[in-house]
């Protein structure tokens, strides 16, 4: 192995290589900063050029640009509560009031250093153990997909702040969205209301630009047109060192890492979930193992470091199936395959064997992206800081523009921008009546998962249940969704209680 990643690195380290990293890196970030672009569409931008290279300096072109623009939604999500992929949903939450507070250099940071921990943890595992890994995913069929996402829809309810009614409320609405559009399986038009448009469904980026982005122009267009306000929030960077953070405190987070890291890589394996999923799912894991629940949300590193290192680590486990079984594990992954299949190569077990040189190229490629993302997010933690300095008179109507712009460019249909706008409208709602909006999004994640490999389960299982519960790895799952439940049930009667007690005295 050792002998094959060294000739890898001697195909990619060239001068060329060594640009195309540099540039592309940077190129990714800046997509995946920008609400309403992501990482797969950059991929489809750059695929073109790469059809006139080799393969390998062709991957080399299209790996950093793909680390790039999954990493780089943190920016946005952190400073403007902007997610600028829906990999970075969860970074929000407390990226966002950590900057509110002053410490956006310092939010930046923590994602920064710990999304590269995890992309480096799971190129890692893509080298050693891609091969055994990837065997293990071909273990799970269409039973034991629907009873992951049915217990990752039970984390619905850990993701409430405040009511518990509001949350499984917000989180419900959520999955009523997916059954917008043709059904699954047998196409059947569902609240479509006439409309060939609604036909297609609700994308999820329309959906996440609209209640995260155009929402929070609103609110913030609102609270200026009270206060007189020149900028939307002070960010302090005297006396900042590094990535803002200490030693200690970065320590002190190895467990929460570590074990979002293993969630992001083994979403990220499985096809048709991804970082969206990954970060949501490690979010409420870090917070439901926390000492501290209580102050999730409110600004708490914690929360940024579960969020950025599960959606990065997602990377490498996309990149597994993709490699080892030419399955695209999400849509920035099936652009890669494309990349391959220009070049007329099918990825598969015979492709290491067949074309090495390529193959641990591609592992070199992403290495080296991964470091370069870091240094070149590093010497721009004070220039993305600089972005909050610029008039909201300035600063909010370049957003909406590049919101409505990178809505419309996902599908090439207006119809996207109205979806903007509308949930733009609902995120409002959902603040001006404190409804959370995390279950909303969880819901509407996975809820066409559940649907999909539920009829496609019942169809093989010719209409009966019991598959889902005689099935190992399904039975597991599900067993685990209903501790779950009990789980969150039990502790919030205790917290009930424990509340009505203290009230008492």
């Amino acid at each position: 192995m050792l002998e094959s990643l060294a000739t890898g690195a001697a195909a990619v380290c060239n001068p060329l290589g060594i640009l195309l990293i540099l540039l592309c890196t940077a190129a990714g970030i800046i997509f995946g900063s920008i609400p309403g672009l992501s990482a797969a569409m950059a991929i489809a931008l750059f695929l073109p050029v790469s059809y006139g290279m080799t393969p390998l300096m062709g991957m080399t072109m299209l790996v950093p640009v793909y680390i790039g623009g999954v990493s780089g939604g943190l920016l946005s999500a952190i400073l403007l509560k902007m997610p600028g992929t829906p990999s970075s949903v969860a970074t929000c939450f407390d990226g966002y009031p950590l900057t509110q507070k002053g410490q956006g250099i310092k939010a930046l940071g923590v994602g920064v250093f710990f999304s590269f921990l995890g992309t480096l943890f799971s190129i890692v595992a893509l080298i050693a153990i891609a091969p055994n890994l990837a065997t293990l995913a071909l273990k799970f069929g269409d039973f034991e997909y629907f009873s992951i996402a049915v217990f990752s829809l039970t984390m619905i309810a850990s993701l409430s702040s405040g009511s518990m009614v509001k949350g499984l409320l917000s989180g419900f609405l959520g999955v009523l969205l997916t059954t917008v559009g043709m059904a699954p399986i047998d196409a059947a038009a569902r609240f479509t209301f006439g409309s060939t448009q609604m036909g297609a469904g609700l994308d999820i980026l329309p959906v996440l630009i609209g209640m995260f982005a155009l929402s929070e122009i609103m609110v913030t267009a609102e609270t200026s047109a009270k206060k007189d306000r020149t900028q939307i929030v002070q960010v302090s960077t005297r006396g900042v060192k590094g990535f803002g953070f200490s030693v200690a405190e970065g320590l002190g987070q190895w467990w929460n890492a570590l074990r979002s890291a293993l969630i992001g890589l083994a979403i990220g394996i499985l096809p048709g979930l991804g970082g969206s999923t990954s970060n949501l799912i490690a979010y409420t894991v870090a917070k439901n193992q926390s000492s501290y629940p209580e102050k999730f949300g409110t600004g708490i590193i914690d929360g940024v470091v579960a969020a950025e290192t599960a959606n990065n680590a997602s990377v490498g486990g996309a990149m597994i199936p993709l490699l080892t079984l030419g399955i695209p594990g999400d849509m920035a992954t099936a652009m890669l395959l494309g990349g391959l299949m220009i070049h007329g190569l099918q990825p598969g077990p015979l492709l290491f064997q067949e074309q090495p040189v390529l193959m641990y190229g591609i592992f070199i490629a992403m290495l080296l992206s991964n470091l370069v993302m870091l240094i070149e997010k590093f010497f721009g933690l004070r220039i993305f800081v600089s972005l909050l300095k610029t008039s909201k008179y300035i600063l909010l109507p370049i957003i909406f523009v590049l919101c409505i712009v990178g809505a419309f460019g996902l599908n090439n249909r207006v119809f996207d921008t109205y979806v903007v706008i509308a949930f733009g409208l609902v995120g409002y709602i959902f603040i001006k009546l404190h409804l959370p909006v995390a279950p909303m999004i969880m819901g509407f994640v996975l809820g066409e998962t559940v649907e999909t490999y539920m009829r496609r389960a019942l169809m093989n299982s010719k209409g009966s249940w019991m598959p889902f519960l005689t099935r190992p790895i399904s039975g597991a799952f599900l067993a685990i969704a209903v501790f779950s439940v009990v789980y969150i049930i039990v502790k919030n009667v205790r917290a009930y209680r424990r509340q009505k007690q203290n009230n008492a005295l």
